[in-house]
């Protein structure tokens, strides 16, 4: 396997010394010409677009670009900062938390669609009471309930529970005390807990974002096929699995650039974001991601021309990319860019609680996982597969986000196989018919099951997992399937063991301690663990404001999580990000799914050095 990654790099290397202008049809740089297309792919296949659906990163990046939520993450503030977006101001947030009333800006109109029947439709405040109450409607099984039923929104749960209980369709029309509508733009959401940060979600556009309900009634159980928005794109075409293309919504309202770079930022984004100042947003007239789920292709995909902008460089390029951190000077040379950043995020393989080989609370099935743990090499993870990209993780928590120490240690990134080998043999987990694998003390065998991809780094992953586990004499077989499969198997609660990662989408861990969390068990909890001082320790840190109170609550329940191991924490991973000579104003804002609207294409560069001048 190593020698086919050395000659994937060796091609890769000699293509980007050898290409010094890229080359491509000519239709292809007329239609560029034409239309401001932005080119890019995903490393996975999306699922739908449907924010009351959907739960994993891709699906959510095209969401967030075609619906909208009040407020909004600045592209490119640092530290982060967060705005009003079809919200006229700020949100009047009550000092005990519990009460936060938006008044939405007149004047801005959904995408045209069949459903409204040749009719502009406005956005009003219903539409965000309507969108919010269709996570609680059981047959769309939202992932991200949970992150609504932490703060508990007055009413909400007690009719979800009420109709499931009568096995009545969830009625949309029933009003609630926890959201009000007080005029035809103004609403109020009022809580039985205030959560000083819950007022984040209300950015996140991919979960929180306005439907139109005359649109889902219209398209019923294909509405994962349809989203209508009002954000600055629409979609025009979807291959499932294999292309996805936005287009600019005509009927989206006058927004107009005006970001500002932070003081150290990159003089050439400096330069850039002038230049942009004042253009009417989206700055691109079309979005065109394809699907490709191998590294290699990916990468010479890019080399090649035929994307604009590569997010995530795979880490067996990355050193052909950005040798020691800085931009190869043969891709410097041709006016590329590179953003290296921290992801705000944790890598991990979870064990399912409910298994009856890895789950469970017993101190048998404890130490079990917890050897398992020990006996994973992370530092070699991080060398091999990773390619040096990516820090060990002591904890739940992702860089960038409160309840993160740098400073913090834990067993967690603890490599040790004579601990985990004597673990295993003090609970009884010992070869007991002389096979040379360890077996159940019930003298059944002993043998893991861990879901997987079909992509290279997958594989990599997998191939590092099963020495770890040959090392420990315990047998551990791969199931593949595409991810969108092991997906809905996780949710399901169908797989023993998979590895994914969890990225935040605010600066705050509680989206981490959220893997741990009782009631999120099938959403973010793919572990469905389930342990009762932990759920205590969760809910309380939730109504502390920032500071050292919290901290010291937050770690307390990363404590827990370590000791009972539901999940193997493995790295935070670093990324590298580039951009073409003729892509305007890139920049990585880990907090906004959607750059697209404002990065701009010198359509003239790009002709020229498709040219070759």
């Amino acid at each position: 396997m190593r020698r086919g990654f050395a000659h994937a790099a060796l091609l890769a290397t000699l293509l980007a010394v050898a290409v010094p202008a890229l080359s491509a049809p000519p239709s292809d740089a007329d239609a560029a010409a034409a239309a401001k297309v932005l080119r890019y792919s995903f490393r996975v296949a999306e699922t739908g677009f449907d924010p009351a659906q959907i739960s994993d990163r891709y699906s959510k990046a095209v969401s967030a670009g075609i619906f909208e939520a009040p407020l909004e993450f600045a592209y490119l503030a640092r530290p982060f900062q967060m705005r009003p977006s079809t919200a006229a101001a700020m949100p009047e947030v009550s000092d005990d938390f519990k009460s936060i009333t938006f008044r939405i800006k007149p004047g801005i109109f959904f995408a045209d669609d069949p459903a409204f029947k040749g009719k502009k439709r406005e956005l009003v405040a219903a539409d965000y009471i309507y969108s919010i109450k269709r996570h609680y409607d059981p047959k769309l099984n939202s992932r991200n309930l949970y992150l609504l039923e932490n703060v508990k929104i007055l009413g909400l749960s007690e009719l979800r529970k009420e109709l499931m209980a009568a096995k009545k369709p969830f009625d949309y029309d029933r009003p609630v005390e926890g959201l009000q509508l007080l005029d035809r733009y103004s609403f109020r959401v009022k809580l039985g807990i205030g959560d000083p940060r819950f007022i984040n979600q209300f950015a996140d556009s991919a979960f929180l974002g306005a439907l139109a309900r005359e649109v889902v009634e219209h398209y019923g159980d294909k509405i994962m096929e349809h989203p209508v928005g009002t954000g600055p794109y629409r979609l025009a075409e979807w291959r499932r699995s294999s292309k996805i293309v936005l287009e600019k919504n005509p009927n989206f309202r006058e927004e107009f650039y005006d970001e500002q770079p932070p003081a150290d930022a990159d003089p050439v984004l400096k330069a850039q974001a002038a230049t942009l100042k004042g253009r009417r947003l989206p700055l691109v007239d079309r979005v065109e991601i394809a699907i490709i789920e191998e590294n290699q292709p990916r990468w010479l995909s890019f080399l090649n021309g035929e994307a604009d902008v590569l997010e995530e460089v795979p880490a067996e390029y990355v050193s052909i990319a950005t040798p020691n951190g800085k931009l190869a000077p043969n891709l410097a040379k041709k006016g590329l860019r590179a953003v290296r950043f921290p992801y705000p995020e944790v890598a991990l393989s979870y064990f399912n609680m409910d298994d009856p080989i890895v789950g469970g609370y017993t101190a048998d099935k404890v130490a079990l996982r917890r050897a398992i743990s020990l006996a994973v090499d992370v530092d070699k993870e991080i060398r091999l597969p990773r390619r040096g990209q990516a820090m060990a993780a002591q904890g739940p928590f992702g860089p960038g986000t409160f309840g993160y120490r740098t400073d913090y240690k834990s067993e967690m990134s603890e490599y040790n196989l004579p601990k985990a080998k004597a673990l295993l043999d003090m609970y009884g987990y010992v070869d007991k018919d002389g096979d040379g694998w360890r077996d159940l003390p019930s003298g059944e065998p002993l043998v893991l099951a861990y879901a997987t991809q079909p992509d290279s780094q997958s594989r990599q992953l997998i191939e590092q997992w099963q020495k770890n586990m040959d090392a420990l004499h315990v047998r551990i077989e791969f199931k593949t399937a595409k991810w969108p499969e092991n997906l809905k198997s996780a949710n399901a609660g169908k797989l023993q063991m998979w590895g994914v990662s969890w990225v935040a989408t605010a600066p705050d861990g509680d989206t981490f301690l959220a893997l741990g969390d009782g009631r999120a068990k099938g959403s973010a909890n793919k572990a469905r663990f389930d342990l009762p001082a932990y759920n205590a320790l969760y809910e309380k840190q939730k109504l502390l404001p920032d500071g050292p109170e919290r901290q010291a609550v937050m770690e307390e329940a990363a404590k827990l999580m370590i000791a009972y191991m539901p999940y193997k924490i493995s790295v935070h991973r670093l990324f590298t990000d580039l951009a073409q000579p003729w892509v305007i104003g890139f920049d990585r804002n880990v907090f906004l799914r959607d750059f697209w609207q404002y990065v701009d294409i010198d359509t003239e560069r790009l002709k020229r050095q498709r040219k070759g001048s």
